[in-house]
C-alpha cells in the first residue's frame, strides 16, 4: 500500500469512528509517523495530499492554532477536478447545464425560509445592479448567488457539490456570454428573474422557486445558444 493510502485509511477510520472530528488537531508528525510506521518525510508528503483535498489544514508557528487540523473544505478540491474536466472537454457545456438543472431545482424545492441567508443573497443582487460591473465580475457574483440560495435546502452534500461547481458555473456562463451583443438587456432580464427567485425562496414557495430556476437556467442557455454560443 502506498504511503498516502496508509495515511488516508487511518484518517478515514479515525473520522468514521468519531475519534477525529472537524476542528480537531492531528497528532504531531513524529507521533503519527511512529504510529503508522512511516518516515516523517513520507508522512509529510501524504499529509500534503489530504491538504490539497481540503481534508486538513496546516499552520506553522506557535500557539493554539499551530499544527494540523481537520477541516471540511472539500469544495475547492472537487472544483479543481471539475474545471480540469471542462478544460480537457471531458465535461461538455451541456453536462454543466443538465447538472445545474438537477441540483438547483432540487435545492429550491427542498429550501426552507428559515435556513436561507436572504440578506446576503439580496446584497449580492444589489452589487450586481451596478451598470459598470465587468461581465466576469457579474457572473462570478451570479454563481455565488446561486450557491448561496442552494444552501437553504439544508443538504450538506448538495451544498458541497454546488460550492464545488461555483467556479465552473462562472467560467461556463462567461464563456457563453462572449456571444452576446446586448449584455445590458440580458442583465436586466437575469436580475428580474433573480429577484423573483429570491422572493419565492423567502416566502417558502419551493415549487415556484424550482420553476423559476428552471426557466432562468434554460433561458440563459437558450439566449446564448441563439447568439452563437456552443
Amino acid at each position: 500500500m502506498k504511503s498516502h493510502d496508509v495515511v488516508m485509511a487511518w484518517f478515514t477510520d479515525e473520522l468514521a469512528s468519531g475519534r477525529l472530528q472537524v476542528g480537531d488537531q492531528l497528532p504531531s508528525e513524529r507521533a503519527l509517523a511512529e504510529r503508522l510506521g512511516l518516515s516523517r518525510n513520507t508522512l509529510r508528503e501524504a499529509l500534503r495530499v489530504l491538504e490539497v483535498l481540503g481534508a486538513i489544514e496546516s499552520s506553522t508557528g506557535s500557539g493554539p492554532r499551530a499544527g494540523t487540523f481537520v477541516t471540511a473544505s472539500h469544495g475547492p478540491a472537487i472544483s479543481t477536478v471539475f474545471r480540469l474536466q471542462m478544460a480537457t472537454r471531458q465535461v461538455t457545456p451541456e453536462d454543466v447545464f443538465r447538472v445545474r438543472l438537477a441540483l438547483e431545482t432540487q435545492a429550491a424545492a427542498q429550501a426552507s425560509p428559515e435556513r436561507g441567508d436572504w440578506e446576503g443573497a439580496a446584497a449580492l443582487l444589489t452589487r450586481m445592479d451596478d451598470p459598470s460591473l465587468p461581465v466576469a465580475e457579474f457572473l462570478r457574483l451570479d454563481a455565488e448567488f446561486h450557491v448561496l440560495c442552494s444552501r437553504a435546502a439544508g443538504n450538506t452534500l448538495l451544498s458541497v457539490l454546488m460550492d464545488a461547481l461555483r467556479l465552473v458555473i462562472a467560467d461556463h456562463t462567461l464563456e457563453r456570454a462572449a456571444a452576446l451583443t446586448d449584455w445590458k438587456a440580458v442583465v436586466a432580464g437575469l436580475q428580474r428573474e433573480h429577484r423573483a427567485l429570491l422572493d419565492a425562496l423567502r416566502e417558502g414557495r419551493g415549487a415556484d422557486a424550482a420553476a423559476h430556476l428552471e426557466r432562468h437556467i434554460r433561458g440563459y442557455y437558450g439566449i446564448t445558444a441563439e447568439a452563437g454560443a456552443v
